[in-house]
């Protein structure tokens, strides 16, 4: 294998498999960290800057960055139940205890202003993502939405008990207090007439308004009491919708059908069940949402596949199913077969459907020039998020179909950067380069300047209030989120992925005390070979081909020193044992790059 290229800045970016695998790179290590230490704002701050909404991602966030945690791996062997760092919920608590004003360290705005001005339609996380980084630089952005408030579906479709509106209303003020215009209860209903307005560039965050509806048998006669889910929960949240009948059905499996059935609690639903056509590990919504509705005693049957809406001259009284299970052909490709069971009924007084969005442009008129393709999706360039129109770009759920509100922000900082290049003439492909520093954390022989112990440690849990208290008021928040002293034994149980293991083979005296010292037999000199074999050969087989080796040459007897970057736990033992310091520990942090700022000078580039 070739010598690791570790000035490359994805190959230590790939080790922090936490930041790696977050949308907007949020460098997680360096935040927990920070928390550790007290320093909340400063938490704060390193989430505000990459993923722009800390106290609402740290309650709401599908949490990429938790399966990817290193902790839930390397002690999968150990524990019954390996579980990650609780990345999401220390995010909050760098929300919930930082300083109350932070005025003085959000950005401030270019003067004169640089005479571009930006359209954003919809006013959720994506475009506000978009205004947050190009109103700084002096663009004028006037943000369009057909709600009175910002947030879009962070406010509209995610219920107060596990979103207060004050969080909503303290994040996209943060924003618009950027010198951002904010045009609500304006609904944009014609691409031509936006176009019209000789806007130097548009961004087109809607989301995808639209919730899939079930074309069943009595679905018409019994309408009045069927309805959409994401279009029922705004109704609730904008206090249109105050009770629902006492039996209540949610059909689907993701969470947008968990906070249906949750809501549904509070809202005086007795019997509230969730009808699946899946298995329950298939289901999309995220495993804590389930156990969620779970501990409300919401139960959710499995494997019923809705055959029809069940009326009396129109007034709905129960739901038919068709009983099924998974079968699997030769390729391991699932199938849900009937099982040949009599159908089952279930009662009830009110059915909310819950089974998939997806987009409506039908403000965007055919003849706009804007190409779709067969699904009816904007044609985009992936990496720029242009469309057929130069100066028209999409972001979030309108871009590339639902996903959730950490993608949305990535796409923000994308096609803030895209827009920021196409105004300034350049090429928009040509995406800048992160900054990267690695600095040694030595402070003496045997000493870090990071916590750098190593024990097993269970996850601790957030406290919920009382569950019959939570569901006598629907704006309750139901989790409390953790105190400081357990969010700093939480803390520490993060493995400080960013801290790399940095090895300089001219140093290198091949004692083999580092391969002696090391808990995970991770660290082997061998002869090098191809990659496949190679793996193979390690002292402890390398068996996960998603994480690198780190290879290196250059050793006097020619062997190479061979690195698994899966299991390493960043302990620093072997650098503490070295006797030459061939080994050193150094802190990897990685700065993405935003609009209109160069991270090689780290200096704002005026329009």
């Amino acid at each position: 294998m070739r010598p690791t290229d570790i000035k490359n800045p994805d190959y230590f970016h790939h080790v922090v498999d936490c930041q790696w695998a977050c949308p907007a790179h949020t460098p997680v290590p360096e935040y927990i960290r920070l928390i550790a230490a007290g320093r909340y704002t400063d938490a704060y701050m390193v989430n505000w800057s990459s993923n722009v909404f800390p106290g609402i991602l740290g309650r709401t966030c599908d949490r990429p960055c938790e399966p990817a945690c290193r902790r839930g791996r390397v002690e999968a062997q150990q524990a019954d139940k390996p579980e990650p760092v609780a990345i999401c919920r220390l995010k909050r608590v760098a929300a919930d205890y930082k300083d109350d004003d932070i005025a003085a360290r959000l950005p401030k705005r270019i003067v004169p202003l640089n005479g571009k001005r930006i359209a954003c339609v919809g006013g959720g996380p994506a475009s506000l993502t978009v205004a947050r980084d190009l109103a700084p630089l002096g663009y004028s952005v006037t943000v369009f939405d057909q709600d009175p408030q910002a947030g879009g579906m962070i406010r509209t479709q995610i219920p107060r008990f596990r979103l207060p509106e004050e969080v909503i209303d303290e994040e996209t003020g943060y924003i618009l207090g950027l010198g951002v215009e904010f045009c609500g209860g304006v609904k944009i209903d014609s691409m031509k007439a936006l176009l019209a307005q000789n806007y130097d560039a548009v961004f087109v965050g809607s989301g995808a308004p639209r919730g899939r509806d079930l074309d069943l048998p009595g679905r018409h006669e019994a309408a009045a009491k069927i309805h959409v889910g994401i279009e029922w929960l705004s109704s609730v949240s904008f206090g249109h919708v105050e009770k629902i009948g006492k039996r209540v059905i949610v059909l689907g499996g993701g969470n947008t059908a968990m906070d249906c059935c949750r809501t549904s609690k509070r809202l005086g639903g007795d019997d509230v069940k969730v009808i699946v056509r899946s298995g329950f590990d298939e289901m999309k919504a995220s495993p804590w949402e389930k156990e969620d509705a779970l501990h409300e005693g919401i139960p959710i049957l499995n494997y019923l596949v809705p055959k029809a809406f069940l009326h009396d001259n129109g007034r709905l009284t129960a739901m038919s199913f068709e009983k099924v299970e998974a079968q699997y052909d030769s390729k391991g490709r699932r199938s849900l077969q009937p099982t040949g069971e009599t159908e089952v009924i279930h009662e009830c007084d009110e059915v909310l459907i819950a089974v998939g969005q997806e987009n409506a442009f039908p403000w965007i008129e055919p003849d706009c020039g804007l190409a779709f393709d067969e699904w009816g999706m904007p044609v985009l360039d992936k990496t720029t998020l242009q469309s057929s129109i130069p100066h028209v770009f999409f972001g979030g759920d309108s871009a590339l179909g639902p996903k959730n509100i950490i993608w949305a922000v990535a796409h923000g900082h994308d096609a803030a950067i895209s827009i920021d290049k196409l105004l300034h003439g350049e090429d928009v492909r040509q995406r800048p380069a992160p900054g990267v520093t690695l600095l040694s954390q030595k402070m003496g022989i045997h000493e870090w300047s990071y916590d750098n112990e190593v024990a097993n440690d269970e996850r601790y849990k957030v406290p919920w209030r009382d569950v019959n208290q939570v569901l006598r008021n629907i704006k309750v928040e139901v989790e409390l989120g953790f105190d400081p002293a357990t969010a700093w034994k939480e803390a520490q149980r993060c493995l400080n992925c960013d801290v790399q293991t940095v090895f300089t083979a001219q140093l290198c005296i091949e004692c083999d005390a580092c391969v002696d010292i090391c808990p995970t037999d991770c660290i082997n000199f061998i002869i090098n070979g191809e990659e496949t074999e190679l793996r193979q050969r390690l002292r402890a087989p390398a068996l996960n081909l998603e994480q690198d080796l780190y290879v290196a040459d250059g050793l006097k007897t020619g062997r190479a020193m061979v690195k698994d970057e899966d299991v390493c736990l960043h302990c620093g033992l072997c650098a503490e044992r070295c006797p030459t310091g061939a080994w050193d520990m150094q802190k990897f942090l990685l700065d993405m790059t935003q609009a209109g700022r160069d991270c090689r000078t780290r200096q704002k580039v005026a329009a």
